[in-house]
């Protein structure tokens, strides 16, 4: 109670601070949030309208990341308290188009554990005494010694037709996820989607209406550079979201629709909606916007590096964040007894294998951004995930998951918990070898969530390989359900300081816990 009531102070207070400065700026027009650099001369003096984020949260730093609005040079101030007594700055980069106009500044030197008040100003590039209205934020360094620790995690943003609608309050499950105080949140995919255009407006089944915000990136699927990052700055021009950034660091993983629905390496599109087929091209422009409009260290603007990392939370908590998609296959029937490459590729399963056996966090929570289990299609005859529907031995990308799983036995490495997303829907799964074809690995839960402001869909089927039991699921009963009807998830993770307990919930839109799973260290077959 201690430390939650300290936190929630702490951040009412910024919070305060950081709602006056979303009033002052006013939100992006769909003219402006639209184009990538200003065709006219801009007045005035530099304005970061989409807000600020951080990431790369450690013991001793963190990630902060902005847009501006035209050419501008980054300044970070930061401080201890929210009146930036003392302030410390930090002169960061000058951005403009070639990064679509965002800038990232790594901060150094911070306390551990403890509150950072931060502000983001801009400053014309001719004249250093013309700054913007900062834009301020806030967020806890990882502790060093023992902590309880509070995330969140979830995924899909604007698919499947719905977007930012104002009738519905915008994308206002941030909002209740922001007011859980989370120490950071974990998105597990589909940021965005690229390969899904917006109209303006939806009917719906009982006769009313959707309205959605539309910019004109928004209208066709995205291929060039500019239509990926005019995706990502679509999201941005809702206001929980950029309140809930300004408050809750972030782990951002990638998944498929990012760049286009179920794509793998080297695919080349009989889509009609493309003129440009080659999924190769198609990625690294994706990647490139992706690269430039989160702030992740491993991964620059330019794009090079890798968005599979390692997040040390201190003692307690290690995230493990994978990519299931750059290295994979393609995809298919998934039946082949041999497959090296699998949906990780060889050299990302030795770092995760690698990684595991040094963490010495209580908890490693594997954020996979495909489920084990669930078989997830991709047409008639291939599919998308691990599983492919046979309950027998390993085949296919069930062969790598099978080598990590036995890794893990053999290296008795403990508190293994995956998290994911993807189906559009919430459930957990406990794999048990007593239940499965395949044996030799230790019991662990998997819990999934999402969509966070998409389309919901059914439940699909489990496969028997690793011996899947499902104690809950919630998902609605036709295809495409749209957020005004509700099935919008995320899932909480609490880690006791004390009894190192973790314990998960699975959450709806408006706060209502589902489902409630408590894992005691050390134990097998919880």
């Amino acid at each position: 109670m201690t430390r939650e009531s300290g936190r929630g102070i702490g951040r009412r207070r910024v919070l305060q601070g950081s709602a006056a400065a979303s009033a002052a700026l006013a939100v992006p027009t769909v003219a402006s949030a639209a184009s990538g650099a200003p065709a006219q001369v801009l007045s005035g003096r530099p304005s970061a309208q989409w807000g600020v984020q951080v990431g790369d949260v450690t013991t001793s730093s963190g990630l902060v990341w902005v847009r501006s609005d035209r050419p501008a040079r980054m300044i970070v101030e930061t401080s201890a308290t929210e009146s930036f007594a003392r302030a410390k700055r930090c002169r960061g980069p000058l951005i403009g188009p070639g990064t679509d106009f965002t800038g990232r500044t790594a901060l150094h030197g911070l306390p551990a554990g403890s509150q950072v008040h931060y502000r983001v100003l801009l400053a014309d590039p001719d004249d250093p005494r013309r700054t913007g209205e900062p834009v301020r934020g806030t967020f806890r360094t990882v502790p060093q010694r023992r902590k309880g620790v509070r995330f969140v995690w979830s995924g899909d943003l604007a698919g499947q037709g719905w977007g930012i609608n104002p009738d519905h309050g915008g994308y206002r499950i941030f909002e209740e996820m922001r007011r859980r105080e989370p120490d950071f949140f974990l998105c597990s995919g589909d940021n965005i989607y690229a390969d899904g255009p917006l109209t303006e407006t939806v009917k719906l089944p009982d006769g009313s209406t959707w309205r959605n915000l539309v910019t004109p990136e928004k209208t066709k699927v995205a291929e060039t550079l500019d239509e990926y990052r005019g995706n990502f700055r679509y999201n941005l021009l809702d206001a929980n979201l950029r309140r809930f950034h300004a408050e809750v660091p972030t782990i951002t993983q990638w998944d498929d629709h990012e760049v286009l629905n179920n794509w793998y390496p080297g695919e080349i599109l009989a889509d009609d909606r493309y003129t440009e087929k080659n999924v190769n091209v198609l990625a690294a422009r994706a990647r490139q916007a992706f690269a430039e409009y989160f702030p992740i260290s491993t991964l620059r603007p330019d794009a090079s590096g890798r968005v599979y990392r390692v997040q040390h939370h201190g003692p307690l908590l290690d995230v493990f964040v994978l990519d299931c998609r750059t290295y994979r296959d393609a995809n298919s029937p998934n039946r082949t007894p041999e497959d090296a490459q699998g949906i990780l590729g060889a050299e990302q399963l030795a770092w995760l294998k690698r990684e595991l056996s040094r963490s010495r966090a209580v908890w490693k929570v594997i954020a996979c951004d495909m489920p084990l289990g669930l078989v997830v299609p991709d047409g008639s005859t291939d599919f998308e995930a691990v599983a492919q529907g046979d309950p027998g031995a390993p085949l296919g990308r069930e062969l790598q998951m099978a080598e990590l799983l036995r890794h893990i036995k053999h290296r008795k490495i403990t508190g293994t918990v995956w998290l994911t997303a993807d189906v559009h829907y919430t459930s957990a799964q406990h794999y048990d070898p007593s239940r499965a074809a395949f044996k030799d690995f230790a019991p662990f839960w998997e819990f999934v969530t999402g969509p966070l402001n998409a389309g919901a869909f059914p439940s699909v089927k489990l496969d028997g390989t690793f011996g899947p039991e499902q104690p809950f699921v919630k998902a609605p009963t036709r295809s495409n359900v749209s957020p005004a009807e509700g099935f919008q998830f995320y899932g909480e993770v609490d880690i006791d300081g004390d009894s190192a307990e973790m314990t998960v919930r699975l959450r709806e839109d408006g706060g209502k816990v589902l489902f409630t799973k408590v894992l005691r260290p050390g134990l097998v077959g919880q």
